[in-house]
């Protein structure tokens, strides 16, 4: 099967790559069931890249119903070392308009009934995630946005809702009284999977709305969003492009190394079948 070091989930209104060659697709098998769909695997600026469709060919599962231990699973599996997501977001900033560019730099989960974590029956690992996304692949979505001449927000936190509801007034005012930046469903868990799995993780958020915050402002709804999206995501495909070959091959930040003294349960209580199931994430640190 062939391998990729860098992975890009891609959101709403992104659901395949322009300019893939060499494509293959792949169905992988996982101890947590099936990803999202089948994962293509292609070269991307002469580039060996692996994309996932977070919501399926066709958008058919919910952000609450995603399978996101199965999607990192699958895509370490596939020797991918660094993720780029894409996401669609509402913002919570004036500043940060409709078709606005986010890479945040912070996470608060406010999702209530995802599984977020691959260690859980058997076995227990507290990663660090204190800066929950990776901040070189993070300075490298903002330097390609900037030369692909965008309007980009380096920073800001990232709200995650459980939806699939769009936020009450209140929400959205509530998580701006937070201090978030923008708000969307699809970011957690993955962001803390992908930590667990020790795989850099970055977003590139486009802007559709203003969520509901501003009274003076039109309810959100599908149709603006979409709307919205089909710009945003064109934008998307030339900034992923750019930022591909920027990626360094070496890496040097603490997600490549994440489980290294997280792992608190003695390695011979750990039942085999944790052992064997969680192979490609922990055993290196149980050899």
């Amino acid at each position: 099967m062939s391998k990729a070091k860098i992975g890009i989930i891609g959101g709403s209104g992104l659901y395949k790559m322009k300019g893939m060659t060499e494509v293959e697709e792949v169905k992988v098998n996982t101890p947590f069931g099936e990803p999202s769909d089948a994962i293509i695997l292609g070269n991307l600026e002469g580039i060996d890249v692996a994309f996932l469709p977070r919501h399926g060919k066709g958008h058919h599962i919910s952000p609450a119903k995603l399978p996101s231990k199965a999607n990192i699973y699958a895509l370490k599996s596939l020797g991918v070392e660094r993720i780029i997501s894409v996401n669609a977001v509402g913002s919570l900033r004036e500043e940060m308009k409709p078709l606005d560019l986010v890479i945040p730099d912070q996470a608060i989960d406010h999702t209530k009934g995802r599984d977020s974590t691959f260690f859980s029956d058997g076995m227990v690992a507290h990663i660090a995630f204190a800066e929950p996304f990776c901040p070189i692949l993070s300075q490298v979505l903002f330097d390609a946005a900037t030369a692909a001449g965008s309007r980009v927000h380096k920073s800001g936190a990232y709200l995650a809702t459980e939806g699939p509801q769009f936020s009450s007034r209140a929400e959205s005012q509530l998580y701006r009284s937070w201090g978030a930046a923008i708000v969307g469903m699809t970011a957690m868990p993955e962001a803390k999977l992908a930590r667990e799995a020790e795989i850099c993780y970055a977003i590139l958020a486009i802007v559709t709305d203003y969520d509901s915050w501003r009274s003076s402002h039109e309810s959100v709804t599908a149709e603006i969003i979409l709307s919205n999206l089909v710009k945003g995501v064109d934008i998307a495909k030339k900034i992923l492009g750019l930022s591909i070959p920027l990626i360094p091959q070496k890496r040097a930040c603490t997600c490549a190394t994440a489980l290294k003294d997280a792992i608190v349960t003695t390695p011979q209580y750990i039942p085999k079948k944790i052992k064997r199931d969680l192979d490609p994430l922990i055993g290196k640190y149980l050899d």
